[in-house]
């Protein structure tokens, strides 16, 4: 079949597909944990990486589907490449309806969560797709004017469609706009405790007891604090929005307790970098020292006390992080030198002990 005029040779475009897809995925990644405006470009980024890999796969399965369509054409390879071209259209089917303002739920989960889901899946299947099919571009490929317009031509279709897209979604007021750079749509606003409950994997404790319950502040400095709930006097607030990865954000009156405040308390040894918030199921996530100084424990929301499912009897409010880094149930404050990196498996397995 032959080439169009902007098309790159078949190894060529294999390699591309393999570069954008890692570009996309690392994007994705990044995305998680990006909540501050200043982070739009890494979603600017990672949509218009998406729709470079549209042009990419057009030009794949233009070329590979009289070997897919033809049965007798298979070999024991072929399931999984359609299994990757299965799941490399859905994630991006799945990205751009939720780009254009569309939110359904697929049963249980936001159609968010499963674009990401999917997108995480491409992964795996490409590489072992690519131990058979892979097959590095030779000098030849790189050679000649044609294949420099032609790799203009991906990157020029995705961030021209990522403009258009943009375009239409304000002329179609398809709600798109309204999003936030992240993707997340307002729910809950100013009303209390009326937004969403979302709990990171299983991380989902009974009821805590206020009377048994203790904040523990230690760690990396001159003495120990342990605090009970009478003792926690919410004269701090804030005002901030939880932009939670499940596709949703929210923006409240926070108030509580300066992290500052207990860390005056306890006073820092000389050197220490971080300060973990530990849940009581083990859930935990760290911030720099001086971002957690301005960072607030709050015990209500819009004047009203926290409910359990949102965090009662304290979580952890900071502005410019995603909802997950948003500790719930916090129970210690742990001062220490160099991050945990550990909190990186526990967010993933705690709660499944309970």
């Amino acid at each position: 079949m032959a080439r169009s005029r902007f098309e790159l040779p078949p190894r060529l475009v294999d390699w591309s597909i393999l570069v954008t897809v890692g570009f996309v995925a690392a994007t994705g990644l990044l995305t998680l944990i990006s909540g501050r405006p200043a982070d739009a470009v890494v979603f600017a980024l990672h949509g218009a990486g998406g729709l470079a890999l549209v042009l990419l796969l057009f030009w794949k399965l233009r070329r590979v589907r009289p070997r897919v369509t033809m049965r007798r054409a298979w070999d024991r390879h072929t399931p999984v490449s359609i299994l990757l071209a299965l799941l490399a259209v859905a994630a991006l089917a799945t990205g751009a309806v939720w780009s254009f303002g569309v939110t359904p739920r697929l049963g249980p989960w936001p159609l968010l969560f499963v674009h990401m889901v999917l997108g995480a899946l491409v992964v795996p299947v490409l590489l072992v797709h690519l131990r058979s099919r892979f097959r590095l571009p030779s000098t030849r490929d790189f050679e000649g004017r044609r294949t420099a317009m032609s790799s203009l031509a991906v990157v020029g279709f995705g961030a021209l469609m990522w403009r258009l897209q943009r375009t239409a979604n304000r002329v179609l007021e398809t709600g798109g706009e309204d999003h936030r750079f992240t993707g997340s749509t307002e729910e809950g606003s100013d009303a209390g405790n009326a937004f969403p409950v979302t709990s990171w994997v299983a991380d989902d404790p009974e009821p805590i007891d206020p009377d048994t319950w203790t904040l523990r502040i230690g760690g990396e400095a001159q003495r120990e604090l342990e605090l009970t709930y009478p003792d926690l006097d919410p004269e701090n607030g804030d005002r901030a929005t939880l932009d939670c990865t499940s596709g949703w954000y929210s923006t409240h009156d926070w108030r509580g307790v300066r992290v500052g405040d207990l860390l005056d308390a306890v006073e820092p040894d000389e050197g220490v970098e971080w300060v973990s918030f530990r849940s009581v199921t083990g859930y935990r996530w760290s911030l720099p020292i001086e971002e957690a100084r301005e960072a607030l424990l709050a015990t209500h929301v819009d004047d009203e006390r926290l409910d359990h499912g949102h965090g009662y009897p304290l979580r952890l409010v900071a502005p410019g992080r995603r909802g997950f880094q948003w500790v719930k149930w916090v129970e210690a404050v742990e001062i220490t030198r160099q991050r945990d990196l550990g909190e990186w498996l526990v967010i993933f397995v705690s709660g499944f002990d309970g």
